[in-house]
C-alpha cells in the first residue's frame, strides 16, 4: 500500500483549505515551526545550559528560557496574552492549582502518561499529589521537582543553629542585631517572613489591626538592615563577615555558599510560628503546560525529559542554586549526589525542616501587605 507523507498530507490539507476559504495553510505552517521550538517561562535553574543545551541537541530544538523571581509576576505575563508565546511555565506550588488552571492559563497533562513518574519520586510526592491536582482532584495540572525549607539564614559561627531554631523570627526583633543583617530582595518572600516575625499567618485574611503590627514590623526589619540586596550579595556578605544572618533565605540561597567550601552558613527553620504552630514555610515548584493555542509538541517531552535520574540531578545543581528535587525517591538519582552535594542541600535535616514548614501558599491581601512594605522599604531611604 503507496503512503502518504505526513508533507504530502499537509500540502493536502492547505490545498483544501485554500478551496474552503480556511486559513488553516497558515495554521499549520505555524504548527510545523512550533515542532523544534520551545519557551520556558521559569525560575532561575531551568534556564540553566546544563538543563537546556542536551535537551536541545537531542532534539534539534530551538529552546528559549526566561527566568524571573517573583510567581505574579510571570502569571501576569500569561495574563496580559503571552499564553500564545510560553509552552512551559515552572511557579511555586499554590499558583497552578489555585490560579493558572481555574484562570484557564494551563492545560492539564494526560494522567495515565504522567503520574507514574510520581511513583519514582519522593514518598511526599506520590500520586495524586495535592499541588500537581486541580481542586476536585481531577485533572494533573503539572509535574513537581525542585523543593526545599525558605525562613531564614545563619552564620553558625555567630549564632548556633541550635539558638536560632529556638529564637526563630524573634532574632529580628532583637534590637541587638540591628545592623548585623541582610534582606535579600523577594517580595513575596519578605512579606510572608515580615508577617512571620510580628507573629501573624501570612495565608489568612488579616484585619487592620493585623496590617498595623505588619507595617510596624516592615519598618523595624527595614530600618535594622545593614543591607538589601540579591541572593548572591547576602551570600558574599555572609562569607565575608559583613553580616550575620539573612532575613528570607533556604537551602536555595545560602547552598551555594556551602558547596563552595562553607557549612558553618546554614538555612534554619525555626521550631514553631505563627502557622498552626509550625515556623517555617516550604516551597514546590509545579511545572505546567502553558495554554497555548499552538503549544509545542517538545512541551511534554521537556517534562519528560527531566524527569530521567541524571537530568533530575543535573536540575538539582543547576548553576546558580542548588535544590533537593522529588526525583530523589529513585534511587537511581540518588546515588548521583555525591557526599558533598548532599551536605550543601542540607540533607541531614531536610525532613524534619519540611516537617516544621506549611506550604507556601497565596496572601490574600497580598496587595495591601506589599504597597506598605514598600513604603517601609522607601522609608529606609
Amino acid at each position: 500500500m503507496q503512503t502518504i507523507s505526513r508533507r504530502t498530507l499537509m500540502k493536502g490539507m492547505g490545498a483544501g483549505a485554500l478551496a474552503l476559504g480556511l486559513p488553516l495553510a497558515g495554521a499549520g505552517r505555524a504548527m510545523a515551526a512550533r515542532e523544534s521550538e520551545l519557551n520556558i517561562l521559569c525560575w532561575e535553574g531551568y534556564n540553566s545550559a546544563q538543563v537546556l543545551d542536551p535537551f536541545r541537541s537531542s532534539r534539534s530544538a530551538t529552546v528559549k528560557a526566561e527566568s524571573l523571581t517573583n510567581d505574579p509576576t510571570m502569571i501576569n505575563r500569561l495574563r496580559a496574552g503571552e499564553t500564545g508565546i510560553w509552552d512551559l511555565i515552572n511557579v511555586n506550588n499554590p499558583w497552578a492549582r489555585k490560579v493558572m488552571y481555574k484562570e484557564g492559563l494551563i492545560k492539564p497533562l494526560p494522567r495515565a502518561e504522567f503520574e507514574p513518574f510520581f511513583d519514582a519520586m519522593l514518598p511526599q510526592f506520590k500520586a495524586p499529589y495535592k499541588w500537581a491536582m486541580n481542586d476536585e482532584g481531577t485533572e494533573l495540572v503539572g509535574m513537581a521537582q525542585r523543593f526545599g525549607p525558605y525562613s531564614f539564614v545563619v552564620n553558625t559561627d555567630k549564632i548556633s543553629r541550635a539558638t536560632a531554631e529556638k529564637t526563630g523570627w524573634d532574632l529580628f526583633n532583637d534590637p541587638a542585631l540591628a545592623g548585623r543583617y541582610g534582606i535579600q530582595e523577594s517580595d513575596d518572600w519578605n512579606v510572608f517572613n515580615i508577617f512571620m516575625v510580628a507573629g501573624i499567618n501570612p495565608f489568612a485574611e488579616h484585619t487592620e489591626e493585623e496590617f498595623k503590627v505588619f507595617s510596624e514590623t516592615a519598618l523595624k526589619i527595614f530600618k535594622g538592615a545593614k543591607m538589601v540586596g540579591d541572593m548572591a550579595t547576602m551570600n558574599q556578605a555572609l562569607v565575608a563577615g559583613e553580616i550575620d544572618l539573612q532575613f528570607t533565605g533556604g537551602t536555595y540561597s545560602v547552598s551555594p555558599a556551602r558547596a563552595d567550601g562553607y557549612p558553618n552558613l546554614r538555612a534554619i527553620t525555626p521550631l514553631k510560628g505563627a502557622i498552626d504552630g509550625k515556623g517555617g514555610i516550604s516551597w514546590i515548584e509545579i511545572t505546567s503546560t502553558v495554554a497555548n493555542p499552538q503549544l509545542s509538541p517538545l512541551a511534554a517531552d521537556f517534562l519528560k525529559y527531566v524527569q530521567a535520574p541524571d537530568v533530575a540531578h543535573t536540575v538539582a545543581f543547576a548553576e546558580g542554586t542548588f535544590n533537593p528535587v522529588a526525583q530523589m525517591g529513585n534511587p537511581k538519582c540518588f546515588e548521583l549526589f555525591t557526599t558533598e552535594e548532599l551536605d550543601a542541600i542540607q540533607w541531614d535535616t531536610l525532613e524534619e525542616d519540611m516537617a516544621r514548614s506549611v506550604e507556601y501558599d497565596i496572601v490574600p491581601d497580598y496587595d495591601k501587605a506589599l504597597e506598605l512594605m514598600t513604603a517601609a522599604k522607601r522609608a529606609r531611604g
